[in-house]
């Protein structure tokens, strides 16, 4: 089953989008993250791709103010049956029980992933794989963390390979130098990496026109299993409700 994540990107509780993972390239959207949760509900969402970007930079202050914001959300009884997916700076257990305390469906770790394979194993014993979504962010190949700040010299391919091996069942990639930029995605590389890694991989970054999903979902029996679409519903050169009917929806 393909599904379509509208993404909703936290900075100190507002709505905003960042260009290619850069918090100096901010345009800011809402104030008020549960209006924009209806909006993509009543588009037809049943998820929401939720991050808390203050905690990815390791901002501890504003990124408390985001998970008040995901509370807010889960808790909206307009939105209750709106499932949420919900990453950025979750790199321990007890930010884990948070989020799902929080109200969290799903959560994304990428930063842990590639620092922490050990909190991997906690959680899907925990919690069950399906509720997990390992982050497989990469700038030219190579795995970013720390809110794509920081390089690694590990691979999406073999990260990814060593996560299935855990038993992991889904991941996001997102091709850095794409995201933000609506110049169109990396569908042929997300297809690739799903094959390769035998993962159910989510696309995310340089989705821009209805064309580019469609795309993806072209690629679907090859392991693509979503797309998070975030700049173009906000700017409006895709219409979540035309995604939803190209989706069958």
């Amino acid at each position: 089953m393909f599904t379509i994540y509208p993404a909703i990107d936290l900075r100190n509780g507002s709505v905003v989008r960042l260009k290619q993972g850069d918090p100096n390239q901010q345009t800011t959207y809402s104030n008020d993250p549960v209006s924009m949760a209806k909006r993509w509900q009543s588009d037809g969402a049943a998820w929401l791709h939720v991050v808390n970007l203050d905690g990815a930079f390791g901002e501890a202050t504003a990124a408390r103010a985001n998970r008040r914001a995901l509370a807010n959300i889960a808790c909206c009884t307009d939105l209750k049956d709106l499932k949420i997916q919900f990453g950025g700076g979750i790199r321990s257990m007890t930010d884990v029980k948070a989020a799902f305390d929080a109200g969290a469906n799903r959560i994304v770790l990428g930063t842990a992933a590639a620092e922490n394979p050990q909190l991997i194993a906690e959680v899907i014993a925990t919690y069950s794989a399906e509720r997990l979504v390992v982050g497989l962010d990469s700038r030219e190949g190579l795995i970013v963390t720390h809110g794509w700040q920081e390089p690694t010299k590990i691979t999406a391919i073999e990260l990814g390979n060593r996560m299935k091996e855990m038993g992991v069942i889904h991941a996001l990639y997102t091709e850095v130098g794409r995201d933000g930029m609506m110049t169109g995605t990396a569908a042929e590389l997300t297809a690739a990496l799903a094959q390769l890694t035998g993962l159910q991989v989510i696309a995310s970054g340089g989705v821009g026109k209805l064309d580019d999903v469609k795309e993806l979902l072209l690629y679907a029996p090859r392991g693509i299993a979503g797309v998070i679409i975030g700049r173009a519903l906000y700017e409006g050169t895709i219409s979540l409700k035309e995604a939803m009917k190209v989706n069958g929806e």
